[in-house]
């Protein structure tokens, strides 16, 4: 998986029982996960999502992602657990995928955001996976992060961001996958993302239909409502609000402009000849300039680029400029997850 480089993460077992302690307390903890660090706290209680919400600024109608520790957990916040949530969970859990489901009694409405579903998922992390086995129930925790702005891949990103408002840090450092995690919706009869990541659809895909086809050269049963493979919703399927889906998020203060590769040397002339003082983030080799502040090369292997993402959005977003330029990536599957970030970012 993405994350080999976590194994080695050295885990404090006196931070985790403190962190597990703070929680239960109604706390809020920071802690790191394979895609960027979450806030975290317990997803049970009324007044710890109460305060989650109001340090993040966050819309009481926007859900939030619970974070278990097993499979067998799934069963106490989900309603029902469809065949196609096992499918997936086997092949990509733990690791950076969320699933929709529809939820069980014990949801709180402050989770769900007044929906009648809700998004779980098992983090990858070793840090992670040691405090939801110590704490022993759900966490819910979106990124740890004003809402909107940019998530953070590294424990000092929280410190610098929300300081004292989080009542323990834990560092895990780098998050290895680095953008959240691809979020699916299986409350209906067609599963769809609803966020990409870097799990892409053709995997889930695969996956899906692998199922099916097993199950169909071990039965000659009909198969019950055809394909499973459909990312688009029936005509009259609601759509849950998912985490990270609204037009404008993961956005530095400073404004980012997005620019086709062909169009990157004219944005960068243009700002030359208004005096603008930008910054850039790209896969082409730099261009000499005198309103170039900043230039920042991104990978060409989207895992390493996805890495690289926010750390690199962050450190131009205080360089001074006064806006940023970023070539925009390929729109093939694998840069997807990669590409909304940007978008969403571009529309702050």
């Amino acid at each position: 998986m993405q994350d080999q480089a976590l194994v080695k993460t050295a885990i404090n077992i006196e931070e985790i029982k403190s962190a597990s302690t703070l929680l239960k307390a109604g706390q809020l903890v920071a802690f790191p996960t394979e895609t960027v660090y979450g806030l975290g706290c317990d997803a049970a209680n009324v007044e710890a999502l109460a305060r989650l919400y109001r340090v993040k600024g966050r819309p009481g109608t926007h859900p939030v992602i619970v974070h278990l520790a097993s499979v067998e957990q799934l069963k106490d916040w989900a309603q029902t657990v469809p065949a196609e949530a096992l499918v997936l969970a086997k092949k990509f859990w733990p690791g950076p995928m969320t699933l929709i489901l529809k939820k069980s009694d014990r949801v709180l409405p402050e989770v769900s955001g007044g929906q009648d579903t809700v998004g779980l998922r098992i983090p990858s992390h070793p840090v992670a996976l040691a405090l939801l086995k110590e704490f022993k129930s759900g966490i819910a925790a979106p990124s740890a992060n004003r809402h909107g702005r940019i998530s953070p891949t590294t424990a000092a990103h929280v410190k610098s961001e929300l300081g004292d408002l989080v009542a323990q840090v834990l560092d895990g450092g780098n998050c290895t996958v680095g953008i959240e995690s691809t979020i699916v919706d299986l409350s209906s009869d067609k599963p769809r993302i609803l966020r990409p990541g870097m799990i892409t659809l053709e995997a889930i895909e695969a996956a899906l239909n692998e199922s099916k086809q097993k199950e169909k050269n071990a039965s000659s049963k009909k198969k019950r409502g055809g394909e499973s493979k459909s990312s688009t919703a029936s005509e009259n399927t609601v759509i849950p609000r998912a985490p990270g889906s609204m037009s404008s998020h993961y956005a530095p203060t400073t404004g980012l402009k997005l620019f086709a590769h062909q169009n990157l040397p004219r944005a960068i002339a243009t700002s030359e000849s208004l005096s603008m003082k930008i910054s850039v983030m790209a896969f082409s080799d730099p261009i000499a300039s005198s309103c170039v502040i900043t230039w920042k090369q991104l990978s060409e292997d989207p895992n390493e680029c996805a890495r690289q993402l926010y750390a690199y959005m962050r450190e131009l977003d205080t360089s001074g400029a006064d806006y940023i330029v970023v070539e925009e990536p390929p729109e093939l599957p694998e840069w997807m997850g990669i590409l909304d970030r940007l978008r969403r970012a571009a529309n702050g």
